[in-house]
Formats: structure tokens, sequence, C-alpha cells
């Protein structure tokens, strides 16, 4: 009995050796990061959030964006997106602002490859609708205003940005300046011009990305496109000069 026992002793380190290799051997649980995930900080969790977002809205559409779907591709816990945005209204509009203020410099970035007005607000134009093909999800959803919060203070600003781009573009083509606290009060002539430029550029927009111009450019000439027809379509209507 007493062999028995020390023998029993001097197995157990042994089968404690075997437990404890066993245990290191065996693979450690970890994560999967969504294709196209890149590391983040903690700090970075927001805008990594935000990125998550613009993936699921571009790959499948507005339907598609829920907080779930984010944290998913983010990876991250299904809480993480309340946690920095409140709700999905929240996260839509923070995405939204993001959309118009990229929106917005793409349009100043090409009105400023120009120096003569008219072409200046035909490149801003041309940005428009090629922002538009670019980043359909993103551009409609800027334009989902049922879906925002557009008292957001980043939405509201990148918002009123682009109106104040848009005004001030139109204003120059018409020999004004319209600027600062000038863009507050307008004129109904000023008012209809900017209504014009806008319901005619966003228009063809919406018309171009719906698919219902595809009968129109069929017809079109052999080399002509979408690009060639806006540029006629602008300039077909000049204009008119403030007072006419």
């Amino acid at each position: 009995m007493a062999r028995t026992s020390r023998e029993t002793k001097a197995n157990r380190p042994a089968a404690r050796r075997r437990t404890a290799t066993t245990t290191a051997e065996r693979p450690v649980s970890r994560r999967r990061r969504p294709a196209g995930e890149t590391p983040y900080h903690h700090g970075d969790l927001h805008d990594a959030l935000l990125a998550a977002a613009e993936r699921v809205l571009e790959r499948d559409g507005l339907p598609g964006l829920t907080l779930r779907a984010v944290a998913r591709e983010a990876g991250v816990s299904h809480a993480a997106p309340t946690h920095h945005f409140g709700d999905l209204t929240g996260l839509l509009s923070e995405l939204a602002a993001i959309g118009f203020r990229r929106f917005n410099e793409a349009m100043v970035a090409a009105g400023n490859t120009e120096t003569l007005l008219v072409m200046k607000a035909l490149a801003r134009a041309k940005a428009y609708v090629a922002y538009a093909q670019a980043q359909p999800g993103m551009y409609g959803l800027m334009f989902r205003t049922e879906r925002l919060d557009m008292k957001r203070p980043s939405l509201h600003e990148a918002a009123t940005a682009s109106f104040q781009g848009l005004a001030t573009a139109v204003s120059l083509s018409r020999n004004e300046k319209l600027t600062g606290e000038a863009l507050e009060t307008l004129s109904l002539d000023q008012a209809a011009a900017i209504a014009r430029a806008w319901s005619l550029v966003h228009g063809f927009t919406t018309l171009l990305l719906d698919g219902r111009l595809k009968d129109i450019l069929h017809r079109l000439p052999e080399g002509t496109g979408v690009e060639q027809l806006l540029d006629a379509m602008l300039r077909s209507m000049p204009p008119r000069p403030p007072g006419a």
C-alpha cells in the first residue's frame, strides 16, 4: 500500500505536466475581423464604426444598414454603436455629415480648376453628378431627410455649408456675391435662380442613378454620354442676369 501510494504521488507531476501542455497547445479563440477592416485603437472606435457603416451602406443599401450590421462589420459588440451614436438616426446623421463634407470638397476642388465663372459652374455641376455616381449609397442617404436628425450639429453644419456653396456659385454666375448675412434673406429672383440650378442638377442625377436616362443615352450620337449630355443641358440654360 505504501509503495502504491508513493508511485501515485510520483506520477502526479507528470500528469499535471501533460495537462498543462495540452492546455497550452489549444488554439486561442480569436474574433475574425471582417474583410476590409483594419485594426484600430480604442480611441478610434467612433471613426471605425462610421467606416463600417459606410461599407454596409454601399454594399447592402440603406435597408441593410442597422446597428447590428455595423457592429458585426466592425467586429465589436452590438452595444458599441449605441454607446457612440445613441440610436440608428444618430449614426445615419453622422454618416450623412461625412457625405456632405466630402461632397462639398469635391465641388470646391472642381470649381478651383477653372477661372471663368461659367466654367466654374459647369465644373461644380459635373462634380455633383460624379460624386453621386461614385457613392450612390452615401448620396442617397444625404437626401433622406426623414431618416436624419438635421438639428444634429455636425450634419446641420455640413448641410448648411453645402447650400451656401451652391448659392454662392449661382450668385457669382449672375455677377452677384451672396455670402454671410446676404444669404439669410433672398429676393424671389435669387431664390428662383438657386432652386433652378439645384433642381436641374439634382433631378438629372436622380434620373441617372435610377436608370431612367438609359433610353435617352442609348439614342445619343456615338461618342457622347452622360457628361456631354449634362454639359449640353447646362449650356442651354444660361443664367439670367439680376433684374432681367
